[in-house]
């Protein structure tokens, strides 16, 4: 009877667990966020990532968005240069699940692994990267950063693009905790 009250939570737990943007960001002290209010793509940067032109417009066209929900404008003489770049890497995950009879009475841990199965999946992890450069002084001021699990499905990505973007974005600008 246990049993089937766990199994409820483990199912949730590992849903939740597969699905999500871990994001972190990291920004100079030193710099006050208050003052940008524009900011420029940095062509030359974004022109050396090595993805495919339409993902980079898909990454722009997120970044515009986000942004312009805070209140910034795109402008020919900015506050902020903005690059991005991008990484990945294959990811293998191995599950083994031994269920069988064991010691003492009923279903337990199996120590002769009668009915085991072993799972191998494998998945893209991949790693967007967005800097915030502060136009006239030419120095990264803020870095954010999310991992999580590519798809290839072109609708999927577009939404996981945007996902990646917003949750990465939402910790510009930084607040200190007092």
């Amino acid at each position: 009877m246990k049993t089937l009250k766990i199994l409820p939570l483990l199912f949730i737990f590992l849903l939740s667990s597969c699905s999500s943007v871990r994001v972190y960001s990291d920004f100079d002290s030193r710099a006050d966020f208050s003052q940008y209010k524009t900011y420029a793509f940095h062509k030359k940067g974004i022109d050396r990532v090595q993805i495919s032109e339409l993902d980079k417009k898909r990454i722009l066209h997120a970044i515009d968005n986000e942004l312009s929900k805070k209140g910034m404008s795109k402008s020919e003489n900015p506050d902020l240069l903005i690059n991005f770049f991008t990484k990945e890497r294959e990811q293998l995950d191995v599950n083994q699940f031994n269920m069988g009879w064991g010691y003492g009475w009923g279903w337990g841990w199996n120590p002769f692994l009668w009915g085991g199965n072993t799972y191998v999946s494998s998945s893209t992890q991949g790693t967007l990267y967005i800097d915030l450069i502060d136009a006239k002084k030419k120095e990264l001021i803020w870095q954010g950063e999310g991992v999580g699990t590519l798809t290839e499905n072109r609708r999927e990505k577009e939404n996981q693009i945007n996902e990646f973007v917003a949750k990465i974005l939402a910790q510009f600008p930084p607040t200190e905790k007092k």
